[in-house]
């Protein structure tokens, strides 16, 4: 690789700030402060559990809306036509998404945890569901494309709506029928799953649709990126702290009651983010797309929606259920695994100069 090459990627790629260089930091102990809440104060997850507006838990929500807006109010929406023209992107995120991911976690669970009914219902159920929320800090962290994560997350959000029912009946009771093992059972609505997604991806979706539409008709397009989103950016990062210490709390005293269970559920799920990164990462820039596009599709891929995940089987299994457990272990996993798979992006772009 050329001086040339490396100074243009170097002025192209955006510097981590101080605060985000320690993010791995940062989540340590926000999940650290979940589990000692959840061990401390034994009867907190019942009453995090009964703020609930309907069958969504509020403080989650909370945490869930301040962590999207300033990341969707970075959004070009201008730039969201050329992002649909290039169609390659979209076929590579649903073959990942929607068959090679719910294929591979469904292998590995039955693998891992072939005797462990509960968990392994739980880690099925979160391979079902692609991330909506948190692969959009991910992705931008990494410099991926704002615009394409943006789509990959509208695309996501739909299909989740109509499929995710149907596939949890799929692959928990007729593909395990199928192959002679046990079946189990998922009865979710779909207007509770779709009530999910309108307001942990909608709300924030429109609010910072609206903030750049007028803000920039206002004050102009160079003041709203030098000043208004250096001052809400770094609340997406805070929402995503609150959120964890939440998640945590939920399931504390079981992470520290059964440290054992907690890594037979973690080995499968590192494992699938490992693969669904890598692959999906390796065959975008095989295809010919370009390194922000690539990394946009790797983390689109790998990425899971636990907070859905985990409001299902709270909702159907019990807050104190083996499902729910598996959902809690989920970001205790992913959350550390890609903060490590956005340091190899930005090191595999250097050494393999992706343009």
């Amino acid at each position: 690789m050329t001086n040339d090459r490396l100074s243009e990627i170097s002025i192209e790629e955006k510097q981590l700030s101080t605060f985000d260089r320690y993010l791995p930091a940062w989540i340590g102990l926000a999940m650290l402060l979940g589990v000692l809440l959840g061990n401390v104060f034994t009867s907190l997850d019942d009453a995090l559990d009964k703020i609930k507006v309907d069958t969504v838990s509020l403080p989650i929500a909370i945490g869930l809306l301040v962590m999207m807006y300033p990341v969707l109010a970075k959004v070009q929406y201008s730039h969201l036509g050329s992002a649909i023209a290039e169609k390659k992107p979209f076929v590579l995120v649903l073959i990942f998404n929607w068959l090679i991911g719910p294929l591979l976690m469904f292998a590995l669970a039955w693998i891992f945890l072939p005797n462990d009914d509960s968990y392994r219902t739980g880690l099925v159920i979160v391979g079902l569901a692609p991330c909506i929320a948190m692969v959009i800090i991910w992705i931008d962290l990494a410099n991926g494309n704002r615009e394409l994560a943006a789509l990959f997350v509208a695309i996501n959000s739909i299909i989740q709506v109509v499929a995710f029912s149907g596939l949890g009946y799929f692959y928990l009771k007729t593909l395990p029928g199928w192959m002679g093992l046990d079946e189990s059972g998922i009865n979710v609505s779909v207007w509770d799953i779709a009530k999910s997604v309108l307001i942990f991806l909608g709300i924030p979706l429109v609010a910072g649709y609206l903030t750049r539409r007028v803000l920039e008709s206002r004050r102009g397009t160079q003041w709203y990126e030098e000043k208004f989103i250096p001052k809400v950016g770094p609340f997406a990062l805070y929402g995503l702290l609150f959120t964890i210490v939440i998640l945590f709390a939920l399931q504390g005293d079981r992470i520290i009651d059964q440290p054992v269970d907690v890594v037979k559920i973690a080995l499968p799920l590192i494992v699938y983010f490992g693969l669904m990164w890598g692959s999906a990462f390796a065959v975008s820039v095989k295809s010919g797309l370009s390194y922000d596009k690539s990394v946009s599709v790797a983390f689109t891929a790998a990425g899971n929606n636990f907070e859905l995940a985990i409001a299902v089987c709270i909702a159907v299994f019990g807050i104190s259920s083996g499902e729910a457990m598996s959902g809690v272990v989920g970001p205790l996993i992913e959350v550390p695994a890609l903060i490590l798979l956005v340091y190899v992006a930005r090191w595999a772009r250097h050494r393999f100069a992706i343009s």
